[in-house]
């Protein structure tokens, strides 16, 4: 195929992108939170829900899921303003201000009751990460500073008592009056350990954002501490793998490879390097990011084009596929195939997207199902809505698609 071919062939599938992520995102996901996740009986949003939209009552509600709707409709209302979307979001901050957070202690509670009263009063990084991310997005989508300065707050409590003065980084956990936890852990299948590349990513993730609304000289000197930490401690470029779990002195506890954080962090870091308009850093973590981009199409691209789950240490691929890193896959090789122009990464994005259509999405009862068993069916034990599936990756995807493909058409 002539150069000119490849050309229109690859504006065909950017084309095809866009439509198809604006046509999910108002068509599918933006209508199933509006109408289906509204919590009419306790307030807030429900905590629990099955596929066939059956409502857990007395479901507990998590820290994650409702910063997760708050970010959501905070994007969506910044990119296409709405009344219903401020209103959703307007719910989601009132909900967090009134019951999530601490106003002992300051930050927010893990996990509360269906009720609003607290079950789990732990400060995981993690969650205060998104609560950030969130109060950062609202405040830019309405210009609103008591969500920023909130999030400030957060952002200087997180500093003060989880940040490693010694050796850098950021510890997992702290009770809820700040001191130190014993258990690290953000749920049971993690290991019990002072670091992770998890929360070190969803912190590198909501500091770009505050940093994004605030320019704060603190939250970017903390932003670009934490990108060295993904260049220096957690990327093994003998592998182009990143190291999942630390002791407190960065030695590896683990060599799990999770394809799906890497793919996500490929284009969170360029998206952070960005910001902080450093051209030497951003030159480091373009290559990063090819580099990662490349060993998950290498290694965690499944024949139909699934991104495996993770890959154990005794080299096993967990078969199952989660909603979440499709929905990365799509937007990392499209950063890389903006970062390269190499044509293999669209068209990875486009059968990444493809495999998100033909298994991902119900067409009975809406939005995405949550994982999917080896030979691709439905998981029925995961919940359509649960404390760690809310509209977030998905309707993420769908934003950055239909900005990232405006940027690819121009000349």
């Amino acid at each position: 195929m002539s150069r000119a071919g490849e050309a229109g062939a690859e504006t065909s599938l950017v084309t095809h992108l866009r439509d198809a992520a604006e046509e999910e995102l108002f068509g599918d996901i933006v209508p199933f939170w509006c109408e289906k996740a509204v919590d009419h009986q306790y307030g807030g949003f429900v905590g629990r829900m099955t596929n066939d939209l059956r409502i857990v009552p007395e479901a507990p509600k998590g820290l994650v899921l409702n910063t997760r709707i708050l970010w959501a409709f905070s994007a969506l209302h910044a990119a296409q303003p709405d009344s219903t979307f401020r209103q959703l979001a307007e719910r989601a901050l009132s909900y967090f201000v009134d019951f999530f957070l601490d106003r002992r202690f300051g930050g927010a509670y893990w996990m509360l009751d269906h009720r609003g009263q607290v079950l789990d009063d732990a400060k995981k990084i993690y969650g205060q990460a998104f609560a950030i991310y969130a109060l950062s997005e609202y405040a830019a989508a309405f210009h609103e500073g008591e969500a920023l300065r909130l999030a400030l707050e957060i952002f200087e409590l997180v500093e003060r008592h989880n940040l490693d003065k010694t050796h850098g980084g950021y510890f997992e956990a702290a009770n809820r009056d700040w001191s130190p936890a014993v258990d690290m852990r953000l749920s049971e299948r993690d290991l019990n350990e002072r670091k992770s590349t998890n929360t070190h990513l969803h912190l590198l993730e909501a500091y770009a954002n505050l940093y994004r609304v605030s320019r704060a000289a603190e939250v970017r000197d903390a932003l670009r501490k934490l990108l060295l930490c993904f260049l220096e401690r957690i990327y093994d470029p003998r592998t182009r793998h990143w190291i999942p779990f630390f002791n407190d002195e960065w030695q590896p506890r683990s060599r799990v490879v999770s394809f799906g954080h890497e793919i996500e962090g490929s284009w969170l870091l360029c998206e952070a390097a960005r910001l902080l308009d450093d051209g030497d850093l951003q030159k480091q973590v373009r290559q990063m990011a090819l580099n990662l981009a490349e060993v998950v199409l290498t290694e965690g691209f499944a024949e139909d084009a699934g991104i495996y789950h993770e890959r154990r240490e005794d080299g096993q691929v967990v078969a199952s596929l989660q909603w979440w890193q499709q929905a990365e896959a799509v937007v990392g090789f499209i950063n890389a195939y903006q970062l390269s122009g190499e044509s293999r990464y669209l068209e990875a994005a486009t059968r990444s997207w493809e495999f998100i259509e033909r298994h991902l999405l119900d067409r009975q009862y809406g939005e995405w199902f949550y994982e999917l068993l080896p030979d691709r069916r439905p998981n029925p034990e995961m919940y359509k809505i649960c404390e760690w599936k809310g509209p977030y990756h998905n309707s993420r995807m769908c934003l950055e698609l239909m900005t990232r493909t405006v940027e690819i058409a121009k000349p």
